[in-house]
C-alpha cells in the first residue's frame, strides 16, 4: 500500500479498533486460477499473537479456502470511514483556486499465513465469538445456543474455518492532514453539513489537532 509518512497510522490499538468497528474484510488470495477476493466478517483476538489473530469462516462450497490449505499467504483489507472531498470546502479555493478533489479514508491491511480448520468445536467457538461481538449491544442478544443443537451442528458442516496470525499490519488514515488548518475545518464542516463520511469529520478534526500538537 502506498504510504506517505503523514498518512501512516502505526498504533496497533488504533488499527485493531478499526478492524473491530469494520469487521467485514476483503480476503484476497492467489491460487492456480489467479487472484480471488471475497468479503468475509472476521473476529479479532488481539491477545492470541503479537499483532493479533483473525478468525473467520468460509462456506465449504467456496473454493477460496482450498487455495490456502497449504498455508498460502493472504491479505485482508478492512475499509473504515471514507468520503469524497470537494474542493469547494477548502479555504484555499477562495484564496487561490489551486485545489482539486480528493478522497479521504481510513483503512487497515493485514497480511499473514492462514491455516484451514475443520474441527467442529473450533468452528462453533468462532461462530459464537463473532455472534457475541455483534449481538452484545442489542437489548435481547441472540445467541447461537438459541438455535437447536442439531441444527447448529448441521450448519457447521457447511463451513470451513480460517485462522490468520497477523505478521504485518498497515494502517493508513488519509484524513486531510496535508491541508492547512482552514482547509481541514472546511472539510469537517462540509461533512457535518452533509452528515456524510461515517465519522470522517471527527477524524479530520482529531488528526488535524494531533498534527498541530
Amino acid at each position: 500500500m502506498y504510504q506517505p509518512p503523514h498518512f501512516r497510522e502505526d498504533d496497533l490499538a488504533t488499527q485493531h479498533a478499526l478492524i473491530r468497528a469494520h469487521p467485514l474484510a476483503l480476503l484476497i488470495t492467489a491460487g492456480a486460477s489467479g487472484l480471488t477476493a471475497n468479503p468475509v466478517p472476521c473476529h479479532l483476538d488481539a491477545g492470541a499473537s503479537d499483532k493479533g489473530t483473525l478468525r473467520l469462516h468460509l462456506a465449504r462450497a467456496n473454493p477460496q479456502w482450498s487455495e490456502i490449505r497449504d498455508g498460502a499467504p493472504v491479505l485482508a483489507v478492512f475499509q473504515g470511514a471514507n468520503s469524497y472531498v470537494t474542493p469547494s470546502w477548502y479555504q484555499t479555493k477562495q484564496e487561490t483556486g489551486k485545489v482539486v478533489p480528493t478522497w479521504n479514508y481510513a483503512i487497515v491491511q493485514v497480511r499473514g499465513t492462514a491455516r484451514v480448520i475443520e474441527d467442529a468445536d473450533w468452528l462453533l467457538a468462532q461462530v459464537e465469538a463473532i455472534t457475541r461481538q455483534h449481538e452484545s449491544d442489542r437489548p435481547e442478544p441472540w445467541a447461537v445456543s438459541d438455535a437447536p443443537r442439531d441444527f447448529v451442528r448441521a450448519q457447521l458442516k457447511g463451513i470451513v474455518g480460517i485462522e490468520i496470525e497477523i505478521t504485518d499490519i498497515d494502517g493508513k488514515w488519509k484524513v486531510s492532514q496535508n491541508r492547512s488548518a482552514g482547509d481541514r475545518e472546511g472539510v469537517a464542516a462540509g461533512l457535518d453539513e452533509l452528515k456524510a463520511g461515517d465519522g470522517m469529520a471527527e477524524l479530520v478534526r482529531r488528526y488535524g489537532a494531533m498534527r498541530i500538537s
